[in-house]
């Protein structure tokens, strides 16, 4: 009986913990700081209550809510977004991480009173950037895209560089006579075998989902994330990043035609959501607030060090061949957030049971923890202060939404029509479909349209069509090809005439002569 009440009391709890996290997100929003300092918090508060202080637990729940992370910031990251920008995000996510830990891993040697080798190990831990906490403070910002895509497209992509490096330092720490070539050579592999896994699970990922017809939709997100699971776990046990290849594997299948595509993102941002909760819990959980006022000066003077100095030092130089200017250099500096992965990669010193590991960990967290508070507060002021904040930043509309219907050979497309589409302005009888697809609606303005064969396409509308699945190239070129560019008459009339008087002299102009 006592069991049962137990157990009836954990489920009430995380059913608390799950709301209070989801509501803490309307106020995180309202403050514009992650969402990420309040399910801390949570957990700090649960703390007086609960003792828990396993690191190993925590860690693997970090992991895994880092894939679920990843996974659904690189689906919902666009090619042709980050494309201009992908030399400046890997400068930054190597280089810049690179500068970042070494300058702090200089003044954490001196504040903590470490060894050289400690103190690059913290500065490994805090020197990448956090994609949960980067999205969660730029997705609804106004920003300009150049820089967002950029500070998304690092945030995404230095996560195993500091993982890379924080764990090679614990194995120089523990084994000091280690071949830093050694080290070397096994990035080259981690990064490339990381790189090209995840671009094969995501090719092999968008033909098996594309493929297979499952009697019910909701089978399709959970064979996308199984994907990803597989795609961190399978590229690890060969020695490659598993961070990486999640990455990867988002970014090709959220860049391609995926049935259920729509489903399939909906669904990892709210699995996304209740990791996260879970995960800041259980971090705020293993933080014993008794201990956090001996280490406040150390890590307020880290934390500046980090922000003012370390960060900037990065930026400035990862980027010093890049077409920057200064402004926007500064804001790159400033919205280089850190979030859940340095808290996790500090439970690694925890487990090795290195002698400053507990003292890695707590000033890690106020170091996070200042970090997201300043700086996630302030980022979207600055960027207006400075001249880089647009227009209220639009949705962006999906060109085309697969899904598949059961074990018939059809599926559903939809497509929400923009100026720049030929078909803008059209009606469905001038377009040349093949007999075997059929427009089933058209909404507008909030409102279902039957469709006809003299109903008028119009920017704005939402198209949703029946097709084979053998059509659907050929749909897609119809629908998304661009609207030729106007020309008037009066613009050519006068190249025209001027191409008619050079022409060569026929017979009959020599006789009329």
């Amino acid at each position: 009986m006592e069991s049962t009440t137990l157990i009836n009391s954990l489920v009430l709890l995380m059913a608390g913990l799950l709301l209070v996290g989801v509501l803490t997100t309307k106020f995180s929003s309202r403050f514009g700081m992650p969402a990420l300092v309040l399910f801390i918090v949570v957990g700090m508060v649960l703390n007086r209550f609960i003792y828990f202080d396993n690191a190993f637990i925590t860690q693997i729940v970090g992991i895994l809510a880092l894939i679920v992370i990843l996974f659904e910031g690189g689906m919902q990251t666009k090619y042709d977004d980050i494309k201009p920008v992908i030399g400046s995000a890997l400068s930054l996510a190597t280089v810049g991480v690179l500068l970042t830990a070494f300058v702090v891993g200089v003044a954490a040697k001196y504040v903590l009173g470490v060894s050289w080798t400690e103190g690059f190990l913290f500065g490994a831990i805090v020197g990448s950037t956090d994609a949960a906490a980067v999205f969660s403070v730029l997705g609804g910002k106004n920003i300009k895209k150049r820089l967002t895509s950029t500070l998304e497209a690092e945030s995404g992509s230095n996560d195993p560089m500091a993982m890379f490096l924080t764990i090679s330092l614990i194995e120089l720490f523990e084994h000091p006579d280690s071949s830093i070539l050694k080290l070397i050579l096994s990035f080259i592999w981690e990064m490339g075998i990381g790189l090209v896994l995840g671009l094969l699970i995501g090719r092999l990922a968008v033909y098996v989902i594309n493929k297979i017809n499952f009697d019910s939709s909701g089978l399709y997100p959970v064979m996308a994330l199984g994907f990803a699971v597989f795609s961190y776990s399978g590229t690890s046990i060969i020695g490659g990043s598993g961070l990486l290849a999640v990455y990867v594997t988002a970014i090709v299948m959220g860049n391609s035609e995926l049935a259920y595509g729509r489903s399939i993102m909906h669904f990892n941002q709210g699995f996304g959501w209740m990791m996260q909760i879970v995960m800041f819990v259980l971090l705020g959980l293993l933080v014993f607030p008794d201990e956090l006022p001996a280490i406040i000066g150390p890590g307020l003077l880290l934390s500046l060090i980090l922000m003012l100095l370390a960060r900037p030092i990065g930026v400035f130089i990862s980027t010093i061949a890049m077409k920057y200017s200064m402004r926007e250099k500064v804001l790159l500096s400033w919205a280089g957030l850190r979030g859940a992965v340095p808290i996790v990669l500090a439970t690694y010193p925890l487990l090795a049971q290195m002698e400053h590991g507990r003292l890695f960990f707590n000033v890690v967290f106020f170091v996070v923890l200042t970090s997201a508070i300043i700086q996630g507060a302030t980022v979207s002021p600055l960027a207006q202060k400075l001249g880089l904040a647009g227009d209220l930043k639009p949705s962006n509309p999906s060109l085309l939404e697969l899904t598949a219907l059961g074990k018939t050979r059809s599926e559903i497309n939809h497509i929400e029509v923009n100026t720049s589409m030929a078909i803008a302005g059209k009606e469905i009888s001038e377009l040349d479909l093949p007999e075997d697809i059929l427009f089933t609606a058209i909404i507008r303005n909030e409102q279902i349209i039957a469709p006809r064969g003299n109903t008028r396409i119009e920017a704005g509308d939402t198209l949703y069509m029946l097709s084979p699945k053998t059509k659907r190239k050929q749909l897609k070129t119809i629908l998304t090809s661009p609207a030729l560019p106007v020309v008037h008459l009066n613009e050519v009339k006068q190249p025209v005439e001027e191409a008619t008087n050079v022409l060569p002299p026929t017979d009959q102009t020599k006789e009329e002569e």
